[in-house]
């Protein structure tokens, strides 16, 4: 042992290995604490095609229906999330983009066009069922938004304007029907009727914030609270 520690210390090019160990290390160890608020932590890279932003599983098949404006899944599209949840748009739902904004389509240049349509697809299903909280659905988009490869500052904007127009609903245990989530039945969401229209001009300086200062998503969310009263 003694042995050992003097060739360590005599040797240079050991040193050299020690000190080179420790910075790597060090270097480590910064990168790992240094995520940003409200950014998901790394999943499990041995999950096919998982990211950062979770991974899909499937690919939407729709048909228009005849009142030409709602289409309907011929396939399943599951997503799990960063944090492992698991979001299902199931064969035969009826999808209209209706959960979005309609202001919010000149942004993003309609809701099943390009690298927004699965994200647009669950989060439909997830406003339509009402069975999670609706800050939940909107967090998913985000997710998924940045899974399908929308750009952060896109995709912080339309959780902006989602957390402060959306169609939002509470869990009223008296009224609600119970259904299950995650093995229990919780009651089923009732929907708050909103009294804030969509203001462009807000989503525009939001827009621009976003671009400027890149805010966590609890700093988007103060922003629409703040902006609420």
């Amino acid at each position: 042992m003694l042995r050992d520690k003097r060739w360590l210390m005599g040797n240079g090019k050991g040193i050299q290995l020690f000190a080179f160990t420790v910075l790597f290390a060090t270097a480590l160890a910064g990168c790992a604490s240094s995520n940003r608020a409200g950014d998901p932590s790394d999943v499990d890279q041995t999950i096919p095609g998982a990211t950062k932003w979770g991974h899909y599983n499937g690919e939407p098949v729709t048909k228009w229906n005849p009142d030409g404006r709602t289409m309907t899944l011929l396939t399943e599209l599951r997503y799990t999330d960063p944090h492992g949840q698991v979001w299902v748009a199931p064969i035969g739902s009826v999808v209209d983009g209706a959960s979005l904004p309609r202001y919010l389509w000149s942004i993003m240049g309609g809701p099943f066009e390009g690298k927004y349509r699965n994200a647009s697809v669950l989060h439909d299903v997830s406003y339509d069922e009402h069975n999670r909280p609706w800050q939940d659905c909107d967090r998913m988009f985000y997710y998924a938004m940045r899974c399908s490869g929308v750009s952060a500052a896109e995709s912080k904007t339309m959780y902006y304007a989602l957390y402060k127009f959306g169609h939002h609903w509470k869990f009223s245990i008296k009224r609600a029907k119970p259904v299950k989530y995650e093995g229990a039945l919780v009651a089923r969401g009732e929907e708050i009727p909103r009294a804030i229209p969509v203001n462009p001009a807000e989503i525009s300086q939001a827009r621009n914030w976003i671009s400027n200062t890149d805010p966590s998503l609890e700093q988007i969310e103060q922003r629409a609270q703040a902006e609420a009263w």
